[in-house]
């Protein structure tokens, strides 16, 4: 079964060589695509005219929170936060502790709905849903395959809600790794995780040939619980239970580190996922890449699923505290699909496409695709979307799913969810 692109400029993702050609599109995990001035139409299943549109890999993000879809217009919280720790506690602690299974399932459905429409066929998550963790990973990679967005994802876990929520985690994770789904082992942060349960946590990535998937230094918090109930760091406080071994390893945030453990990082085979809205948001800092290496890729941390505005706020935000540069944030965009290859993750294929009804008033050439990547590419020029070889958007409607159907049972357990929190 092939799709097959009529007339299309093709954008190579990694030297940004723009080439016009028809493209066949192979489906399936790996499938590969093919460029001939034309093919025999009869051979294809589908054909899609696209003279005068981009056709580029797809797009990934490094780090997602599906467990906040439904906070989208959600009430204040009964206390207003005045630092990062009451904001995890009076608005994501209390949202999480309310979710269930059906909750779960309507966030999951509606941001691979949003991420594929805005261009995305794989997310990189990071659940938690204390008092639902049994069969919670399932239900979300149950879900984005309905859509048609590949996946890998963990549970969050913490010593905050006691040792049931702590043991199911783990159990849970454990579960999911052993049945052969790709995953990784996740952590909330240093500060809610003790020796014994960050131990079980690596433990459990080397038996799974995982890594750990955790927020570092989000806020200079985490740094001080580290250092009043361990002596050291969070960077090193990780080095040393064995976190950075890990070529797998994603460390969320890295914003309030010293030299010392910007160096550490630098000297790993770990990534580091950027997150600049939610740091924005939160009041917790701007991120510097200085001492950090080359292994930086961009997330949205639940705000959303755009990440052409994830791209966008990184960049502009970014060049108040480092030397950023527009190769530089479309680097740093792209640089997940470098993480998926190396560790061998499937679902991010040649076959994954993103066709863009780009409307540009000025040429746009290889050595000037960055600039209108920053400063005029968006999510409204995403056309239509290729998952595996399959279409699962075209003119910017699903096809996989109903988006309404979607959308009501959203809207439905998004009230249900805002109930709960009110009588927490």
């Amino acid at each position: 079964m092939t799709l097959y692109l009529k007339d299309a400029t093709y954008v190579d993702w990694e030297t940004l060589e723009l080439k016009k050609t028809s493209i066949k599109v192979h489906r399936g995990p790996g499938g590969k695509i093919e460029f001939a001035p034309k093919f025999a139409e009869e051979e294809t299943d589908t054909v899609l005219d696209c003279t005068g549109k981009l056709v580029m890999k797809s797009f990934a993000c490094g780090h997602h929170h599906v467990y906040s879809a439904l906070a989208r217009g959600m009430g204040a919280p009964k206390r207003i936060p005045t630092n990062f720790h009451e904001v995890l506690q009076y608005v994501w602690w209390t949202l999480d502790k309310c979710l269930d299974l059906k909750m779960i399932e309507a966030s999951a459905l509606s941001t691979a709905l949003y991420c594929a429409k805005n261009g995305l066929t794989f997310v990189i998550d990071h659940h938690a849903s204390p008092f639902a963790i049994d069969n919670s990973l399932e239900t979300i990679a149950a879900a984005f395959d309905k859509v048609g967005v590949s996946h890998l994802l963990c549970y969050e876990l913490s010593d905050r809600d006691g040792l049931i929520p702590r043991q199911k985690g783990l159990e849970e994770t454990e579960n999911y790794l052993k049945n052969k789904n790709q995953g990784l082992v996740g952590l909330h942060a240093s500060f809610t995780v003790g020796d014994h349960l960050l131990k079980q946590a690596v433990t459990l990535a080397e038996k799974y040939n995982s890594g750990i998937h955790v927020h570092a230094a989000e806020d200079q918090i985490d740094q001080d619980y580290c250092l009043r109930d361990h002596g050291k760091r969070v960077i090193q406080r990780f080095s040393r239970a064995g976190v950075l071994a890990f070529p797998k390893t994603i460390l969320v945030h890295c914003l309030h580190l010293d030299p010392e453990e910007r160096n550490l990082l630098q000297k790993s085979p770990v990534y580091v996922a950027q997150n600049t809205e939610s740091n924005l948001n939160n009041n917790v800092g701007i991120f510097n890449s200085s001492g950090l290496g080359d292994n930086i890729m961009l997330g949205t941390d639940g705000m959303h699923g755009d990440m052409l505005r994830s791209a966008k706020a990184a960049y502009l935000v970014g060049q108040s505290v480092e030397p950023i540069t527009t190769d530089g944030i479309y680097q740093r965009f792209r640089k997940v699909h470098h993480y998926l290859k190396e560790n061998r993750f499937t679902g991010d294929g040649e076959n994954n496409l993103a066709i863009l009804d780009y409307d540009t008033p000025t040429e746009i050439r290889q050595n000037n695709f960055t600039g209108h990547f920053v400063y005029g590419i968006d999510s409204r020029h995403v056309e239509s979307v290729i998952s595996d070889g399959r279409l699962i958007v075209k003119n910017r409607k699903a096809l996989t799913v109903e988006e309404d159907e979607i959308l009501h049972f959203s809207r439905e357990m998004g009230n249900k969810l805002w109930e709960k929190m009110r009588k927490l």
